[in-house]
């Protein structure tokens, strides 16, 4: 249409385009911030809702407890696996010292030695029995160890099968909360569309054009943005069926039309050619023979021949010519190109 508006016209136009996408872009900022708000009104629960808090408290006080005694008892251990180390040491160089006095009393055979024997072999012994108490206190930190380590484990697994059942209540519950939020969305969605369809059927070339097409951006960027990415999928299952469904409905509605619109111009066809050219607006009329289609069928016909002045598909007439001067025009025009004498059979603009 826009080679046949005026200048100042097309500047309109794509002002008022500039309108319709300012208007829009702010009806969806308002709409994008109440549908945000939407999940606000449901209250979101977590893990523990699910759980019997007083259970719950004392396996996580118990594993720490356990955790924290399993530290100290490390702790302890490694001063005394350090200590029974030691003690090992100084029995290995004491029985190797006493195994050298042996040799050398029984080289000499002296028997007032007797006494010191005895004496070293108390001295040996009290090691031994000092190692084998740091081994005692080694095997009691190992055992207090795996003692807290079952304690701890045997809460964990309470524990995970106290969250395992609870995160199947929370699996279910978020399922539901997110169909309510998307039925919230979904009610407040489809009157804006259904409104922006009868919008577009009666208002679209109205005065106020551009706020009836702002609202229609608007509800398409609500419905496709807004609603139709929280849709609930349950495995692929809903989406799948809700977009057969809206593609058999618009593909349905896309057939009935072109059938209505077949049947239109079968009728307009058959009427006389002075009143489909008088049916036809000027600027409908122009936009098609710039398209170098027929402005009566909209089916393509070779306009720089000159030897063709009515459609051969359907028959209104495309050139006729002037009566005071005689020269070739378009049978649209109003005015005559060549002497500027108003038309015969102008149209209505």
């Amino acid at each position: 249409m826009s080679k046949s508006l005026r200048l100042s016209e097309k500047w309109f136009h794509r002002g008022l385009w500039l309108v319709a996408l300012v208007f829009a872009s702010f009806l969806i900022g308002l709409g994008g911030t109440v549908v945000d708000d939407l999940p606000k009104v449901e209250k979101q629960l977590e893990l523990n809702d699910f759980m019997d808090k007083a259970a719950s408290d004392a396996l996580r006080n118990t594993i720490k407890a356990s955790d924290k005694a399993v530290k100290e008892a490390n702790e302890v251990l490694e001063q005394s696996q350090l200590k029974l180390s030691v003690t090992r040491a100084d029995t290995v160089a004491a029985r190797e010292t006493f195994t050298n006095w042996l040799a050398t009393r029984r080289v000499t055979q002296q028997a007032d030695q007797d006494a010191e024997l005895i004496s070293r072999t108390q001295a040996l012994d009290a090691l031994k029995a000092k190692e084998r108490a740091a081994g005692a206190t080694v095997e009691a930190q190992q055992q207090t160890i795996l003692n807290a380590q079952q304690v701890a484990d045997k809460a964990r697994n309470f524990l995970n099968e106290q969250e395992q059942a609870a995160q199947k209540q929370l699996d279910a519950d978020s399922r539901r909360l997110e169909l309510r939020v998307f039925l919230y969305r979904l009610a407040l969605t489809l009157p804006l569309l259904a409104i922006a369809g009868w919008l577009f059927v009666k208002k679209r070339k109205g005065t106020y054009w551009p706020f009836v097409w702002g609202f229609i951006l608007f509800a398409l960027f609500a419905f496709f943005v807004e609603l139709v990415p929280y849709l609930p999928s349950y495995g692929g299952y809903v989406r799948y069926v809700v977009g057969i469904i809206i593609t058999v409905l618009i593909g349905r509605q896309a057939i009935v039309s072109l059938n209505r619109y077949l049947e239109k111009q079968k009728l307009a066809e058959q009427l006389p050619d002075v009143q489909r050219r008088e049916e036809l607006s000027y600027d409908t009329a122009l936009t098609r023979l710039s398209k170098a289609v027929c402005p009566g069928c909209e089916r393509a016909v070779d306009l720089k021949n000159p030897n063709i002045d009515f459609c051969p598909h359907c028959g209104i007439s495309l050139f006729d010519h002037c009566q005071p001067c005689n020269a070739r025009k378009s049978a649209f025009s109003k005015f005559c190109h060549a002497c500027g004498t108003t038309a015969t059979n102008k149209l209505a603009a």
